[in-house]
């Protein structure tokens, strides 16, 4: 709220040319808040403006700022300055800006960065691993010294390193051998080694080659505040710490939800108001066109079972409650499928024991939906007129049964779709909510007029 409630403050002090005291009043607030104000106004005011930094803080609310925010602020820059500001930040920052930045204007900074090695080595990791989120700013230390010579080591190394509450244990091939908390060695005797002082040699770690999502999990699993990550090798190579897992815990959830809603693409790092309706229209209609095209299925079940509604029009009636409770249905099954599969409960290998538990909650639910939808049918038609030959009783037998059977194959395909997809390697959520809809819909009006025909013979 911050950013809409001293916006128009700042956009005034800009316009009267007072931008020392836009200086003075960002430089006392978190890169954070200072990023989200700044991120309100032109690229050009947003350069003009943090050029009045003093380096250190100038990059600082630099990283805060959106991806595409950047991209264009770099392109503003001289080499000079965005070579400043890139060797203010973080490792692990300085890979991701130059994995979004125009490759001529990478070829032009990077032979000039301090830590250009760095930079090639975590760059090169694949986006969505473990090596692209992870950073090189830690304390590695031998494990044969002791803790006094660690605090040494500590205290020399420790002023540029993104973390220092935990410190690792390497041998002499940079083999990750243990870890232990600052406070371990700070209270352990000086002259006790630092292999001694480990408990377990148990480590917890992740290859760099790893999923992000593999790295949430693991996070999660052991209650980690610092994860090392490791080569093929076994050599340590960097870590990752909380908070860039909770920046990869808000994409995969933005990601996931943008999926699940049928929005294509990779998420855009910008403000809702300010990506480019182009840009979302296409995010939006490749699902949309399929989908719609496989919705076709549905108009030609109903142009198959036309007589039926010609001689039976309260079938007609009755519809949109059997493709709202299928749907919704599904969509619950799948909601706690795709769940299960993301914390590691289930696999695509559980498929029979996963449809066996869904088919018996199904029934379970297809037989008091199927109660409710009588009941319903009884009291809702009391009036209508019917056919001879054909009463009320087995109209609402027939829509109940079909009901019933719809709960179960709608259950049923919500459970199955995610783990085939996780199967094939897909997204689940990608191919859980798009296409469970409309394939329930289909499933669903064939299910229902066809036991509707045999019940009623009609």
């Amino acid at each position: 709220m911050i950013d809409q409630l001293v916006a128009p403050d700042i956009k005034e002090l800009i316009e009267e040319g007072n931008i020392k005291e836009v200086v003075n009043f960002l430089d006392e607030l978190h890169p954070t808040e200072s990023a989200e104000i700044l991120n309100n106004f032109p690229v050009e005011q947003i350069k003009t403006i943090l050029l009045q930094f003093d380096e250190s803080k100038r990059a600082d609310i630099f990283c805060e700022l959106p991806g595409s925010v950047q991209v264009e602020l770099s392109s503003l820059f001289d080499n000079q300055e965005l070579v400043s500001i890139i060797n203010d930040l973080s490792p692990d920052d300085q890979a991701d800006l130059f994995k979004i930045l125009p490759e001529e204007t990478s070829q032009q900074v990077l032979p000039q960065l301090e830590d250009r090695a760095t930079i090639e080595r975590l760059v090169a990791y694949p986006e969505g691993t473990a090596g692209s989120i992870m950073t090189t700013e830690f304390v590695a230390v031998p494990s044969t010294i002791t803790a006094q010579a660690a605090i040494q080591r500590i205290r020399k190394e420790g002023a540029t390193k993104e973390s220092i509450y935990t410190i690792f244990l390497i041998d002499n091939q940079k083999h990750l051998v243990g870890l232990l908390s600052l406070g371990d060695i700070i209270l352990a005797d000086p002259d006790e080694k630092l292999s001694n002082l480990l408990e377990s040699e148990q480590i917890t770690s992740i290859k760099a080659t790893a999923s992000r999502e593999e790295v949430v999990y693991m996070v999660k699993k052991f209650d980690l505040v610092t994860l090392p990550v490791v080569d093929e090798n076994n050599r340590l190579v960097g870590i990752i710490t909380h908070d860039d897992v909770i920046d990869v815990i808000e994409q995969e959830r933005t990601e996931d939800f943008e999926r699940f809603m049928a929005i294509t693409g990779k998420h855009e790092d910008m403000a809702y108001l300010k990506i480019p309706v182009w840009k979302q229209f296409l995010h939006r209609v490749p699902w949309l066109v399929i989908l719609a095209a496989v919705g076709l299925v549905s108009g030609a079940i109903l142009q198959h079972f036309e007589s039926a509604m010609v001689n039976l029009v309260i079938l007609a009636f009755y519809m949109p409650m059997l493709a709202d409770t299928g749907g919704n249905t599904g969509s619950q099954s799948a909601t706690v499928v795709v769940r299960a599969l993301a914390l590691k409960e289930i696999k695509p290998g559980h498929i029979g024991k996963v449809l066996w538990k869904e088919l018996r909650i199904a029934l379970l639910l297809g037989g008091v939906l199927a109660l409710l939808a009588f009941a319903r049918v009884m009291l809702s038609s009391s009036g209508l007129e019917l056919p001879e030959g054909i009463s009320l009783q087995n109209i609402a037998f027939a829509i109940s049964v079909a009901l019933g059977v719809q709960v179960i194959s709608a259950t049923i395909i919500g459970a199955i779709l995610p783990l085939l997809a996780a199967a094939c390697k897909l997204d689940p959520a990608l191919i859980a909510s798009p296409a469970i809809t409309t394939v329930v819909d289909i499933t669903g009006l064939f299910l229902y007029f066809s036991i509707a025909k045999a019940i009623l013979h009609i």
